[in-house]
This record gives structure tokens, C-alpha cells and sequence, in this order.
């Protein structure tokens, strides 16, 4: 019963915190070139490099958050992929009147939002 009332409650809530961050590893290794042509988009040092790492985040950093291992230092570097991840690749705030127009600022908003919410997610719990 006491697992029923505090230990799954927690483990859910932990899944679902993260069970985006797997899929998108996965969707990083098996559309990988189209992985690196955003990630081209930004002048960024060693692509490829910053690939696999993002990959790892993506996929470990989970796996520790909801099995307890060193959970709390896997959210917070989690948490950092997710605010660099907003500012290089969503910066909604390039486009002019981002919020009136039906183009891509607003999009950009949108998903900085949802990766921004991740991490708000996190320290709540």
C-alpha cells in the first residue's frame, strides 16, 4: 500500500517529466542528418561533437531522474540542455511582432515555452 500512495505517484511523475528527452535522442541517431542541418543553422564549434553529447543528455540524464541516481545533478544539467537549447535553436525574440503574425516567431514562442516548462517542472519537484 505504501508503495501504491508515495513511490508510484513519484515514479510517474518523474517518467513523465522526461520521457520526451529519449524520444528525441532517438529521433537525433536515426534522422541524423537532418539532426546536423539544424544544428548547422548556429555557428556553433564541432557539430558533430555537440551531436553526441546532446544525445547523451538526451538518453542518460533520464535514466537518472527516474531511477534516483544522482537525480537531482542529472535535472540540473538537463535543465541547462533545455535553456541553451531554447536560446540557440528558438529565439523567438529575432522575429519582429513574433506574437501578432502567423509565421514562424510565434512557433519559435511556442517551443521555447514547452522547453522552458522542463526544467520549471523540475524544481517544483
Amino acid at each position: 500500500m505504501n508503495f501504491l500512495l508515495h513511490t508510484a505517484p513519484d515514479i510517474l511523475a518523474r517518467v513523465l517529466l522526461v520521457c520526451m528527452f529519449p524520444l528525441s535522442a532517438y529521433d537525433k541517431i536515426v534522422h541524423w542528418r537532418e539532426a546536423m542541418a539544424q544544428e548547422e543553422t548556429e555557428p556553433l564549434p564541432f557539430p558533430e561533437a555537440l551531436m553526441v553529447v546532446a544525445i547523451a543528455i538526451e538518453a542518460l540524464t533520464p535514466l537518472c531522474i527516474v531511477f534516483g541516481w544522482h537525480d537531482r545533478l542529472a535535472a540540473f544539467i538537463l535543465a541547462g540542455f533545455c535553456v541553451v537549447t531554447a536560446i540557440l535553436f528558438h529565439p523567438f525574440w529575432k522575429y519582429p511582432h513574433f506574437w501578432r503574425d502567423a509565421g514562424d516567431g510565434r512557433q519559435h514562442f511556442w517551443i521555447s515555452s514547452r522547453i522552458f516548462a522542463s526544467p520549471a517542472g523540475w524544481a517544483c519537484w
